[in-house]
């Protein structure tokens, strides 16, 4: 049976949120409606004293010039699978958001979700080097996700 058809999906096994917390750059997606259109998109996330975690999304229209910005909630569902978080900015509406893989030092990470309908490469930086960026579409390959149709988003909004 396929992971398609079974809608599993592995992430990794263990997730520091405090270490994870902080500003992440999207550096490539598969397509969706929320983010067309738009460049230079940052995720930055808050642990809260109630260990959820605040979500902040914000991403430039060039088109529009201007910035837009989604505020949410994150929290872990389930102590046993660090790596699989809900993600809400319209309750009680929340999806899934697991971390496929992490980098050691929490310098990059692929998220997606178990439809294979959306998938994100993220860094602390505005770009990866080739190597990791090549690592981490193979591995989001070999989970069932389409990654042909990666966008790689600019991050030279505001000259």
């Amino acid at each position: 049976m396929s992971c398609r058809s079974t809608r599993y999906l592995s992430t990794v096994e263990k997730v520091d949120l405090k270490k994870y917390q902080g500003t992440w750059y999207e550096i490539a997606r598969l397509p969706n409606s929320f983010e067309r259109g738009v460049d230079c998109i940052t995720a930055t996330y808050i642990q809260k004293q109630n260990g959820k975690i605040r979500v902040i999304n914000q991403a430039y229209n060039k088109k529009k010039q201007k910035v837009r910005k989604a505020v949410g909630t994150a929290w872990r569902p389930d102590e046993k699978h660090q790596g699989r978080l809900k993600v809400s900015f319209f309750w009680p509406f929340a999806g899934d958001y697991y971390i496929i893989a992490l980098d050691d030092d929490y310098q990059y990470a692929l998220v997606g979700n178990p439809s294979r309908k959306y998938l994100w490469i993220l860094a602390r930086n505005k770009t990866i080097s080739q190597d990791t960026y090549y690592e981490l579409v193979k591995i989001a390959s070999k989970n069932g996700f389409d990654v042909s149709k990666l966008i790689f988003p600019e991050h030279d909004c505001y000259d």
